[in-house]
């Protein structure tokens, strides 16, 4: 077990004068208040203390954080331990942190929304009063997740997800990568176990494969650097777990097909040398433009600085490098901590203070927010992110909201750029317009002169600029092609009533009935009827009130009656009399699903699935409200595919599973894959979409079937 004199050495290598009968002390102290506890592991409690105050040592911190890591526990574990005492053994400095650490430990961060929100609230006043809490906290927390293999399964993964929720990004906005790193991987270890075994294996497994190749580059650089008069220490690794999990799930890639698994680091000791080095890199490899990231012309907003690059090295292998100060390399690695003096009174310098203006914010926030629900989703926001630092394809940084996307980067260009925009490279790479930009990335904006906003674009863009001008451009275009919507519904009608439709409007009849309904003019009416507040029935009615057809009802409220009428098979459609009907094929919508009838051009109606991906979202003027008539009960089919080992009997036992539920097969089909694994495809007539999901829970409960799903 560590002793006091252990700690004690270590913090003498770097601060000489400090005050050790302090650690001694509270060393002492904390012996005693847990002298009767053990852990869950059996091994006396005081061992957890010990590892804490050892951890805080090696961050390089001060002699009352030290004390405190060893007291944290004393005021919530020991009853005849209390704030009085404390304060009057080591002073009102470092009972404040421990009295901090308390509350902190209180907090159960899996409660109701208020209540997670409340929690949040304290930890930013404690964190406030000192940052020194939560470095502490944040070693507490690593020695419990090295420890956790004694909690219990429900606990673990409730400890593990606070952890990665929590103090992961904590870390992370303090800046310090080992902390961050280690509370990720043993995260993964717990709420992804048989993921994480697997990937320790492979990367146990890389690591054996790759020594040769980290040795051999290793080699190269240092022998140029020497030959280039550069001092540097050159360092190989593999990536860690998590950064690997995350990667795979992004890219939705397999583990082999990772090959920037291999990173290096050169450490050197001025800044002018880091881009000596990078050209000196460049020079012996090809490097990926993409995936270069200058992070000390650019730092991020937890002050991390470094140039990023990634090469095609020997036998044709991706390399990273990473090119940093030694200094660089100390924030890097200990943050906010690699900043603290070991002085009394010490206060935050101009380089600390910008690297915690995001506490402040908080503090700002909790004082004017009233709303626990608005409060917490600040901190969900800006909390756990931090501004993005991305790059124009001319070297130009643009700094974006956290979740800014292609469309907030296009708008932040130019308004022209952003109206134009069709699609974006991120790293050389096509991604979605919805896709959310990371630190250190290169975006190309894809422009096309037939282009225009989407009104879609409004519900993932973060800036308000980009906000501003698709709301825009919307209204102006939704307004257009009302009018033009409205047009073709009035000459339908007119023509169908064999009337002329232009002769009304060149006459000024269609002005006339524009201004009956207090419309300024009759592109108004024209917008109207397309938007379906007024009908081209009522158009045609008011210029010619001796064409409207006598009331086969004596009732005045028949008309009402007939607003929404039944329609084929099951669809009831509002205010539209003798329109073709017809189902899309590319979703098969089923009674009960949320449906949307979409007007189509010499088409009639067609019915989609409300979420359906080809249904046309920029021309909303065009949808139409329709739903189901459940009274009547009309065959649909719908298409299935079924996962499943490939066995034999396995199509019997899935028809079987089918027929059951009552639901006809109209067609059936099987292709096996190359790993013994086979995928059926039935068309299966059903009900509606409680009928589908009986059906598709009795597949579910064949043996042997791996996941059912509806094909759309």
């Amino acid at each position: 077990m560590i002793r006091a004199n252990d700690i004690i050495d270590k913090v003498a290598e770097y601060y000489p004068a400090a005050d050790f009968d302090i650690i001694r002390k509270a060393y002492a102290y904390s012996a005693y208040a847990h002298r009767n506890q053990v852990r869950l592991s059996g091994e006396p409690y005081m061992i957890h203390p010990i590892e804490v105050a050892n951890i805080l040592a090696d961050m390089k911190m001060d002699v009352s954080s030290i004390a405190a890591g060893l007291l944290h526990d004393t005021l919530e574990d020991d009853p005849m331990t209390s704030i009085e005492d404390l304060s009057l053994r080591f002073g009102d400095e470092i009972t404040a942190l421990v009295e901090g650490l308390t509350k902190i430990s209180k907090i159960k961060f899996k409660s109701s929304r208020e209540h997670q929100a409340e929690n949040y609230r304290k930890m930013i006043l404690a964190m406030v009063k000192d940052i020194r809490v939560l470095l502490i906290k944040l070693a507490d927390r690593i020695h419990n997740m090295r420890t956790m293999e004694f909690q219990k399964p429900a606990r673990q993964i409730a400890i593990a997800q606070e952890t990665l929720d929590i103090y992961a990004p904590l870390a992370n906005r303090l800046g310090i990568s080992w902390m961050k790193q280690e509370l990720e991987d043993s995260s993964l270890r717990y709420l992804q176990p048989a993921v994480y075994r697997e990937l320790k294996e492979k990367v146990a497994q890389k690591e054996l494969e790759s020594r040769d190749f980290i040795s051999k580059i290793i080699k190269i650089v240092q022998r140029n650097l020497t030959h280039n008069h550069i001092e540097a220490q050159v360092s190989g690794r593999l990536k860690h777990f998590y950064s690997i999990y995350r990667k795979m799930v992004r890219r939705d890639i397999a583990f082999e097909q990772i090959y920037d698994i291999v990173a290096f680091r050169i450490l050197v000791a001025d800044k002018a040398e880091c881009y000596n080095v990078l050209g000196i890199i460049h020079t012996l490899w090809r490097p990926l433009p993409s995936r270069f990231k200058d992070f000390i012309s650019v730092p991020k907003a937890n002050m991390y600085q470094s140039l990023h690059t990634t090469v095609i090295g020997p036998d044709g292998r991706y390399a990273e490098f990473q090119i940093r100060t030694f200094e660089m390399h100390q924030i890097a690695e200990l943050g906010i901590a690699a900043h603290w003096h070991y002085k009394e009174g010490y206060q935050l310098d101009d380089h600390d203070r910008k690297q915690m203006d995001w506490l402040r914010q908080m503090i700002e926030w909790q004082q004017d927010v009233d709303n626990p629900g608005e409060f917490l989703d600040s901190v969900k926001i800006d909390l756990f992110s931090e501004a993005v630092y991305v790059f124009t394809p001319t070297g130009e940084v643009k700094e974006l909201p956290n979740g800014s996307t292609p469309i907030d980067m296009a708008y932040s260009i130019h308004s022209k750029v952003g109206d134009q925009c069709t699609g974006a490279k991120v790293n050389g790479k096509l991604v979605p317009l919805r896709y959310q930009l990371k630190n250190g990335e290169m975006v190309e904006i894809i422009t096309s002169n037939r282009q225009h906003p989407n009104k879609d674009w409004l519900a993932f863009v973060k800036t308000s600029k980009a906000r501003t001008k698709i709301r825009q451009w919307v209204k102006k275009e939704e307004e257009r092609r009302s009018i033009e919507l409205g047009r073709e519904l009035c000459e339908k009608a007119f023509s169908r009533a064999k009337l002329s439709f232009n002769q009304a409007l060149k006459t000024g009849k269609m002005q006339a009935v524009a201004a009956e309904f207090s419309l300024k003019h009759a592109e108004a009416l024209l917008a109207a009827v397309g938007r379906g507040k007024i009908s081209a029935r009522q158009v045609i009615n008011r210029i010619y009130p001796e064409l409207r057809k006598p009331a086969k009802s004596k009732d005045k409220d028949d008309d009402k009656k007939r607003s929404s009428r039944p329609a084929r098979d099951g669809i009831s459609i509002k205010d539209i009399d003798d329109v073709m009907v017809r189902f899309a094929k590319c979703c098969n919508p089923l009674p009960g699903d949320d449906v949307v009838g979409f007007i189509t051009r010499g088409r009639g109606l067609t019915i989609h699935r409300r979420n359906c991906r080809h249904v046309d979202k920029s021309n909303s003027e065009r949808y139409m409200d329709v739903s189901w008539n459940l009274e009547q009960t009309t065959a649909h089919r719908v298409k299935i595919r079924v996962m499943c080992e490939d066995v034999k009997g396995m199509l019997v036992s899935l028809s079987t599973a089918i027929s059951t539920e009552e639901a006809n097969i109209a067609s059936a089909s099987l292709k096996t894959t190359i790993d013994q694994k086979a995928v059926c495809f039935f068309e299966v007539q059903v009900r509606d979409l409680e009928h589908l999901k009986r059906v598709k829970l009795a597949l579910r409960a064949v043996k042997g079937v791996y996941q059912v799903t509806r094909v759309s």
